[in-house]
């Protein structure tokens, strides 16, 4: 009886004991590995997508803001000042800016011959309209330099402006806005600086022509006074009948 108790011990014993270390063993330290590198390489993915949205963001930012428009318009003062200049010239009496009349008023006032028909009363008329053409293109000219010095303090202010919003500009589109604008400044000062110069020329060459009209008109004036018959001929007259 004893030694079938201790039989039954020892086969119960050994039935348990693979139980038992079954339990025990519950991490494989090769699995455990493999899933640290896997968990690790996860992570670096993360990580990886997160500094590539970052960028992203980044990207869109710096998009937004050269996307930025400029919020200021140098447009309407350059446009006036060069409105002003405009009708100053447009304003301006005498011999007209338009071609086909300035020529028709050309050729009548300032002709390369008198012919006999013209009365010597009308070609006075034209002698005073010649000199009221000059001095009224003299008188254009000197408002126009007028206004050219007045728009000299609008054009430092609109420089002023327009370069510290260059410098301050957030992106590429406010500072491409800026240029442009300066650019338009530079474009504008050199149509006034045109002006001026076609206003100039014209008084010169008015005064020019009514020189050579004025010598004209003495050699008209001076034949018509000589008259086109025999010269007078001097000789001895005998007053005794001798």
């Amino acid at each position: 009886m004893k030694k079938t108790l201790l039989a039954i011990a020892a086969a119960t014993l050994m039935t348990v004991m693979p139980a038992a270390n079954a339990a025990w063993v519950v991490i494989d330290p090769s699995n455990l590995a493999q899933n640290i590198l896997t968990a690790a390489r996860t992570l670096e993915q993360i990580n990886n997508q997160i500094r590539q949205l970052q960028n992203e963001a980044q990207m869109l930012t710096n998009d937004a803001r050269n996307l930025t428009s400029l919020d200021f318009s140098a447009l309407n003062e350059l446009r006036a000042t060069l409105s002003a200049t405009n009708h100053l010239i447009q304003q301006a009496q005498g011999l007209a800016f338009n071609v086909s009349q300035m020529e028709t008023d050309f050729a009548r006032l300032y002709p390369d011959t008198y012919s006999a028909t013209i009365s010597g009363s009308q070609m006075a008329i034209d002698a005073r309209t010649r000199w009221r053409n000059s001095l009224e293109a003299l008188r254009t000219a000197t408002k126009v330099q007028s206004q050219a010095v007045q728009n000299f303090a609008s054009d430092e202010q609109t420089l002023v402006n327009l370069v510290n919003r260059s410098q301050s500009a957030t992106g590429a589109l406010q500072a491409a806005q800026a240029t442009n604008q300066l650019l338009a400044l530079q474009a504008r000062q050199a149509m006034q600086a045109q002006q001026l110069q076609i206003t100039q020329d014209r008084a010169a060459a008015l005064e020019q022509a009514r020189q050579v009209a004025i010598q004209e008109r003495a050699r008209e004036v001076r034949r018509r006074f000589q008259g086109d018959g025999t010269p007078y001929t001097p000789h001895t007259v005998n007053f005794y009948g001798n």
